[in-house]
C-alpha cells in the first residue's frame, strides 16, 4: 500500500460537485461556477475516504492539485487548455503516464517511473485531463478480477465483498464510486466490458485502430488489447472517445438498426438473472424502434477458443526474456504461464493466427447486422481474492467460463460498447457489437436505453 495525501473533510459542496457527470463539471468549469481545483479536492477527499476499504488505486498523483490550479488559471482566462481542461480522471495500471509507474500489477515496475506519457494518455492530457491515480489490475492484466501480490485486492463499490472485476477493476471501483469522473482502461478480452458491467458504467471497446496506440508497455495480446475510456454517462463516453480517437466528425445517425441478440454461445452457462435482464434489454431496444431478433452466432468459436490461453502464455514468454527483472518478481503462476508459452510450437502459434483471420473475415460485415447484442459476463461478480466463480447456474466453469462473451470480440478487431442493464439489484453489463467503425453508430442505437447511472451508497457515505 501507498500513504494517502492529507485532506481536509468533504464539505457538502464537494459532495454536489461528485454528483456531477464530466460534462456538467466542464460547463461549470466554463462558467466560473466551480473551479478544478474544487473538483479535484473533492476527489481526493473521496480517495482519502474510500481507498482504505476499495483499494482501487495502485499509485496517486502528488502533482493533482498544482495542475488543476494551473487549469483554474486558464479557465478564468478563457484560455482553456482544451476540451477537457482540468478535468480528474483516473489510467489504469498498465497504460503509461508520466510521473507515476506502470506497474501492471508487478513489483519491479512498481518501481519504475515513466517519464513520458504514452499515446491515448497523451492526447487525454493535451486536452487538459488531469490524472488522479493509477487503478489497479491484476499482474499483466490477463484475468478477470483484480488483485496482486504489490497491491492486493480492488474491491466491489456495490458490495466491498466481491470484484468490480477485470483487469480494469481499479480503474471501475474508482469511477464507480467518485474517486476519479471518468478514466481509460484497455481491453484486451472483456477487460472494460465487463468491469463496467459490473458496476454499472459505460464502456467503450473500440475497434483495432480507433484509438492509436504508441509508447506503451509490451503488448502481451497480440493486436487484441485497446484502449478506451470507461465513464459514468453516455454522453462523457462519446466526449472522451472524440479526444482519445481525434475523430470529430459524427456518423450520420443509422435510424431502424438489424441487431442480433444472442443470449447464450453454445452450452455454455449463463446465470438465469443475467438472462432475464438481456431479454428485457431487448425489448427496451425492440421499443426504441429497432428490429431485433434472437439467434446464435453465425461463426464457430471452437478454434478460436481452443488456442485463447496460448496467447498471454505467448505473449509472456517473449516479455520474461526481454525483462529478466520483472519475470523474477512475477508472481508464479505467471513464471508457470510464460514457460509453457515459450515451449509452444511455431505451428501452434500459426493456428491461433488462422482462427483470429477467419474470425475477421467472417465478421467483417457483422453478417448483415447493424450490431450485436450479448450479455458482458455470464456471471454476477464473486469474491474479491478469487480468480472466478467455479460455478455458473449449477455448472461447473473453468477460469474463462464467465467472460465466454467478449474474447472473440477482441480478436475480430471490433468495436463494442458496455452499457448498465436496468437492475435493482446489482449491476447487470450487457454489450452491443458492431461492424469495423461503427463505434458512434453503436453509442446512437444504445443510447434511448441506458439507465442513468446508479451510485452505489457506499459512495454517499
Amino acid at each position: 500500500m501507498f500513504p494517502l495525501l492529507p485532506i481536509a473533510p468533504m464539505s457538502p459542496t464537494s459532495h454536489d460537485l461528485l454528483s456531477l457527470d464530466c460534462c456538467a463539471l466542464l460547463k461549470q468549469f466554463r462558467s466560473g461556477a466551480a473551479t478544478p481545483l474544487q473538483a479535484a479536492e473533492a476527489v481526493l477527499a473521496q480517495v482519502a475516504r474510500l481507498q482504505p476499504e476499495l483499494n482501487a488505486f495502485s499509485a496517486l498523483s502528488d502533482t493533482l492539485r498544482a495542475e488543476a490550479e494551473a487549469a483554474g488559471r486558464r479557465w478564468r482566462q478563457a484560455a482553456p487548455l482544451g476540451p477537457l481542461d482540468g478535468l480528474p480522471l483516473v489510467i489504469k495500471d498498465n497504460l503509461v503516464s508520466a510521473g507515476l509507474p506502470a506497474a501492471w500489477g508487478n513489483a519491479e515496475l512498481a518501481r519504475r517511473v515513466a517519464q513520458a506519457d504514452e499515446r491515448p494518455v497523451a492526447a487525454l492530457r493535451a486536452a487538459g485531463a488531469l490524472v488522479v491515480g493509477k487503478g489497479n489490475t491484476p499482474e499483466f492484466a490477463v484475468e478477470g478480477y483484480t488483485d496482486n501480490l504489490t497491491f492486493g485486492a480492488s474491491r466491489n463499490p456495490f458490495d466491498p465483498a466481491l470484484t468490480p472485476g477485470g483487469s480494469s477493476g481499479g480503474l471501475v471501483a474508482a469511477v464507480a464510486s467518485g474517486m476519479g469522473y471518468a478514466g481509460l482502461g484497455t481491453d484486451g478480452g472483456g477487460s472494460i466490458r465487463r468491469p463496467a458491467g459490473y458496476t454499472g458504467l459505460v464502456g467503450l471497446k473500440p475497434g483495432i485502430g480507433h484509438v492509436p496506440r504508441g509508447g506503451g508497455l509490451a503488448q502481451l495480446l497480440l493486436d487484441f488489447e485497446v484502449a478506451g475510456p470507461v465513464a459514468r454517462s453516455l454522453r462523457d463516453l462519446r466526449l472522451l472517445d472524440t479526444v482519445l480517437s481525434g475523430r470529430e466528425a459524427e456518423a450520420p445517425p443509422v435510424g431502424r438498426s438489424r441487431i442480433l441478440a444472442v443470449p447464450r454461445l453454445g452450452d455454455a452457462p449463463c446465470d438465469p438473472g443475467i438472462l432475464a435482464a438481456f431479454d428485457a434489454a431487448v425489448e427496451a431496444l425492440r421499443g426504441a424502434g429497432h428490429e431485433v431478433s434472437h439467434g446464435a452466432l453465425p461463426h464457430d468459436l471452437g478454434p478460436l477458443n481452443a488456442r485463447w490461453g496460448q496467447v498471454a502464455e505467448i505473449g509472456l514468454a517473449t516479455y520474461f526474456a526481454r525483462d529478466p527483472a520483472v519475470a523474477e518478481a512475477a508472481a508464479p503462476k505467471y513464471r508457470a504461464m510464460a514457460a509453457r508459452g515459450a515451449e509452444a510450437a511455431a505451428t501452434e502459434l500459426y493456428a491461433l493466427q488462422e482462427a483470429v483471420f477467419a474470425l475477421r473475415e467472417a465478421s467483417r460485415d457483422l453478417w448483415g447486422f447493424h450490431a450485436i447484442l450479448m450479455p458482458a459476463s455470464a456471471a454476477h461478480p464473486w469474491p474479491a481474492t478469487e480468480s472466478h466463480p467455479g460455478r455458473i447456474d449449477g455448472q461447473e466453469v473453468g477460469p474463462r467460463g464467465h467472460a465466454v462473451y467478449t474474447g472473440w470480440v477482441n480478436a475480430a478487431g471490433l468495436p463494442a460498447l458496455a452499457f448498465p442493464a436496468v437492475s435493482e439489484a446489482l449491476p447487470i453489463g450487457m454489450q452491443l457489437i458492431g461492424a469495423p467503425g461503427s463505434e458512434r453508430a453503436l453509442m446512437d442505437i444504445a443510447e434511448p436505453v441506458i439507465p442513468a447511472f446508479r451510485w452505489p451508497r457506499i459512495a454517499a457515505g
